[in-house]
């Protein structure tokens, strides 16, 4: 199966793959498109998850597919933006049909929860490795930035600071 058949069967068809919103072009041309409202700022953030390293391979693709985005958006939601949408630079060792529409599945399960887009990305051949970069915004000057944090502030966690990377040696078999 070639990328762009991929794309289009697996990724494109998917309902976080629609135009809309802040999404003027999303998946299918050069680049997508987005329209921030006046007095607004746009807010950028990248995460590589690398199979064996960040996520045990194998592992099971609808997980991995709701986990990288909720990763990704995680940033997002910490300067208190509002999302837009993502894009997915996928390396794959083969395209295994059962695994990729698990996995599209997963994004899309998770995009629908946090208002996101699948906007365009990239798909290779070669290890197990996802990239995604999320888009959001924020009214300007509003973003919240680490270095705006003080003592007194009010600090707000979901889950167990830790258990991620506690339980991450287990997972991957390394005790």
């Amino acid at each position: 199966m070639g990328e762009f058949e991929l794309i289009r069967h697996y990724f494109a068809a998917a309902a976080c793959a629609r135009a809309g919103g802040d999404v003027v072009l999303g998946i299918g041309d050069d680049c997508a498109l987005l329209a921030v409202p006046a007095g607004e700022q746009l807010v950028i953030s990248t995460d590589t998850l690398v199979a064996g390293v960040h996520f045990p391979d194998p592992c099971d693709p609808c997980l991995l597919g709701q986990r990288a985005l909720a990763v990704s958006t995680s940033d997002l939601a910490a300067m208190g933006a509002t999302p837009i949408g993502f894009t997915l630079a996928l390396s794959l060792p083969t395209a295994e049909p059962g695994w990729l529409e698990a996995l599209a599945r997963g994004l899309d399960i998770m995009a629908a929860a946090c208002g996101m887009r699948l906007i365009g990305g990239d798909t290779t051949r070669g290890p197990l490795s996802m990239t995604l970069t999320v888009f959001g915004r924020v009214p300007a000057g509003q973003a919240l930035l680490r270095s705006g944090a003080r003592v007194g502030d009010l600090l707000c966690v979901g889950g167990t600071v830790g258990d991620a990377a506690g339980a991450l040696p287990l997972v991957l078999g390394e005790r």
